[in-house]
């Protein structure tokens, strides 16, 4: 038997074995510190006894691997990159290889085998682009960092719900946070007015990509393409306010407010624990005692001392600018509907109809609705529903986005119709696809027909491969309801598209 040499684990073994013979130490213990089961210890002591100090080598050592690629087949690949397939990279090569000269392999072996005859890829990857820490802006008010951080604050004592968080980039101060039951359009619109009333407008504000700040939908789910390209709410209200709006593509482009986020969970949990409250509410009456204290511990100065915030005008109806606005058509009764509520239009001193024209509508941060046209306001009160919605069986919306009015309460308490909001009767008619899936659908087909990939087409379309792949095998497009039009067909129930 030749020279045997030793891996350092290898040596560390030896090394436990002879102690154990020794009767330094148990098997157990020598076991433990290598990493070890006790039986299995004893196995190689066992194997060390008949072999001696090979016996802790592994058994494979020294033998050539079942699956190693062969001598001749390394050399063939060799020679056709060199000659043939020259100046092919490393992926387009194991293709061909596999194609054309009945060579499979893998992109990695083909990788290694030229890699070790010096015959590098000949297109490279970019190299990653050096970076810098981004400076703090200079002036307090210059940019605002936001961001919503849902979150258990009161650890199973209530509810979980989010705070809306905005970070001075200046000062790494918190000029305002709120506790909102989710992070929605409203929260940040009254984020943003508290801290117009109470400093000034920002110059610009940093956030994520949020569905408030930007439209997430892709373009062929929405029919209307101008709803896609318009602003949110929130974008249309800080272009009136002239706040710039950038949009981060990274969590650590706006680390600023992600790490003070951190810091809240971390101590205003703490200390709304210490306070032992339980709702909302409380949480938001600690949250306006511990703002402060924060920012005395870890505020910083600016560099310059002057504020960059621009002081809001008197004349400025900032509630008309801070509030969600909706386009309606108005119906030939002079009603318009918004969110499963019906205002009707009252005459002016004219008498005339707005029949067929188009009026805003306008939610304020207080719920109050407001109907304008050509910039004037509207008088309008609210009508009850039509009469299927008093019926037996009758439904009311559970999107929860209007409270129900006090008089239709009172007609329903004394109707003893309590139970108004039951769920749908469900049909065993299968319905048709709706426009999103008949859209996403007829995208998927058109795009196979053009040769395109999955992955291609999960980018192109911003859906998962996993969604195109079951679109792309369907022969028809989804239904709403209990399956496919294609399993309807009797189409096994593999290819059904949820």
């Amino acid at each position: 038997m030749g020279e045997l040499t030793l891996t350092q684990q290898e040596q560390a073994r030896l090394k436990a074995m002879n102690l154990v013979l020794e009767g330094k130490i148990g098997m157990g213990e020598a076991a433990s510190t290598l990493g070890l089961s006790e039986r299995q210890g004893w196995r190689i002591l066992k194997a060390y006894r008949e072999e001696g100090a090979a016996a802790v080598a592994h058994g494979n050592r020294g033998r050539r691997p079942s699956n190693a690629t062969s001598a001749e087949v390394r050399y063939r690949v060799t020679v056709l990159a060199r000659t043939r397939y020259q100046g092919l990279n490393h992926t387009h090569l194991t293709e061909m290889l596999g194609e054309r000269e009945g060579v499979a392999l893998s992109r990695s072996t083909v990788r290694e085998i030229l890699t070790a005859a010096g015959l590098t890829s000949p297109r490279h990857r970019r190299p990653p682009k050096h970076r810098f820490r981004r400076e703090r802006m200079s002036h307090e008010g210059m940019l605002l960092q936001i961001d919503g951080s849902y979150h258990d604050w009161l650890e199973g004592r209530g509810p979980w719900f989010t705070l809306l968080l905005s970070v001075d980039d200046a000062t790494g101060a918190v000029p305002c946070a709120i506790f909102r039951e989710q992070e929605d359009t409203d929260g940040y619109l009254v984020l943003l007015e508290r801290i117009i009333r109470t400093r000034g407008i920002p110059m610009a504000i940093y956030c994520d990509r949020h569905s408030v700040f930007k439209h997430t939908r892709p373009v062929f789910q929405i029919a209307d393409r101008a709803k896609q390209t318009s602003p949110t709410q929130f974008s249309r209200a800080m272009k009136e306010l002239g706040i710039s709006v950038i949009l981060a593509r990274s969590p650590q482009a706006k680390g600023r407010v992600e790490k003070a986020a951190g810091t809240f969970q971390d101590r205003l949990v703490s200390e709304l624990r210490l306070t032992g409250v339980s709702s909302i509410g409380d949480a938001n009456r600690v949250l306006a005692d511990f703002l402060p204290r924060f920012n005395r511990r870890f505020g910083v100065p600016p560099l310059q001392k002057e504020p960059a915030y621009r002081p809001a005008d008197p004349q400025l109806d900032l509630a008309a600018i801070l509030c969600c606005r909706h386009s309606r058509r108005v119906a030939r009764d002079n009603t318009v509907r918004y969110h499963w509520r019906t205002l009707q239009l009252l005459p002016d001193s004219s008498g005339r109809s707005y029949a067929g024209y188009r009026a805003e509508i306008r939610q304020y941060l207080d719920g109050r609705l407001e109907v304008n046209y050509q910039g004037r306001v509207i008088d309008a009160r609210e009508v009850p529903p039509r009469p299927g919605y008093f019926r037996p069986g009758g439904t009311e919306p559970a999107l929860g986005l209007a409270p129900m009015p006090p008089w239709l309460d009172t007609i329903l308490t004394a109707q003893g119709n309590r139970n108004r909001a039951k769920a749908p009767s469900r049909s065993t008619v299968p319905r048709g696809p709706t426009p999103r899936q008949q859209t996403r659908w007829d995208a998927v087909q058109e795009a196979k027909k053009r040769g395109l990939s999955e992955r291609a087409i999960a980018t192109m379309l911003g859906i998962s491969r996993n969604t195109v792949s079951k679109y792309a095998s369907a022969i028809s497009a989804p239904i709403s309801r209990f399956g496919t039009l294609a399993q309807v067909a009797g189409v096994p129930l593999e290819m059904e598209l949820i």
